[in-house]
């Protein structure tokens, strides 16, 4: 009986598996979070050595992904932080559902008031220098509105980066999508076409709010001159997912990809 147990324990955990590869290989999306713990994540904050979760800063509570700052001892004094998902992707659709919640950290910079990112194409949180701001990345940055005035999400910002948009280098480093705002502690649904070097699209409620091609390491950049000194190629075509810690809690409940053909 112990042994019949066993072998269909068996059967169903490679079932399980093989549930899930054949999912990937479909198209279908998947968990890269599972609602209950980090496993599969690597954390970086600034000034502190990979994976030292500086005061829980990200933490898993009520099955949704916190990044909250009720531990720290005295100022947020720019200790930004990414939640690197343990695995690179180059074709694919990303989908995050979150929300801005409570007052920001103390001492956190004023432009960081409702305000964190999905980092895509991203360096690998190993790359990272000690106390590297953020990785050099194409930010989706997500901002929550301040109940009055208007203020875009899924913009895009370039830490160590540049695109392309209508034929030209784009090197600003900040530019607003044509999104609505969305105010209050409200879940919001972002969406993130990517299709390696060609195009990247920022959707959200299904609806492209912005567009730019060709991802690429900025060589007037430190942190980019150091990834092309290690041999890193300039045309981003691939790189690591990353949720942010800015300054201001928010909470991701789901975080979703599918993968896209080559």
């Amino acid at each position: 009986m112990n042994i019949l147990r066993y072998l269909l324990a068996f059967v169903v955990a490679c079932s399980c598996s093989v549930s899930v590869v054949a999912k990937a290989e479909q198209g279908e999306w998947i968990p890269l979070f599972n609602g209950k713990n980090l496993d599969g994540w690597t954390i970086k904050i600034k000034s502190y050595e990979l994976g030292d979760n500086y005061g829980e800063t990200f933490r898993v509570e009520d099955g949704v992904i916190k990044a909250v700052y009720d531990r720290y001892e005295g100022r947020f004094r720019g200790r930004f932080g990414h939640l690197f998902y343990n695995e690179t992707f180059s074709n694919y659709e990303l989908r995050v559902e979150y929300r801005f919640v409570g007052e920001q950290a103390l001492g956190a910079p004023g432009w960081a008031i409702r305000n964190s990112g999905v980092m895509i194409h991203g360096q690998s949180p190993e790359s990272m220098g000690l106390k590297q701001d953020f990785p050099a990345s194409i930010e989706v940055q997500l901002l929550g509105g301040d109940g009055q005035n208007q203020r875009s999400t899924a913009n895009l910002c370039t830490p160590g980066t540049n695109v392309v948009m209508d034929g030209k280098l784009h090197t600003q480093h900040c530019t607003n999508s044509s999104s609505e705002t969305y105010h209050g502690d409200q879940w919001v649904t972002v969406e993130i076409e990517v299709r390696g070097n060609e195009v990247i699209r920022h959707k959200i409620d299904g609806r492209t709010v912005l567009e730019y091609t060709q991802p690429q390491l900025d060589e007037t950049d430190d942190s980019a001159k150091a990834l092309l000194a290690g041999g890193a190629e300039k045309m981003l075509s691939s790189g690591t997912i990353s949720l942010q810690s800015e300054g201001h809690p928010v909470e991701f409940r789901k975080v979703e990809l599918r993968k896209l053909e080559d």
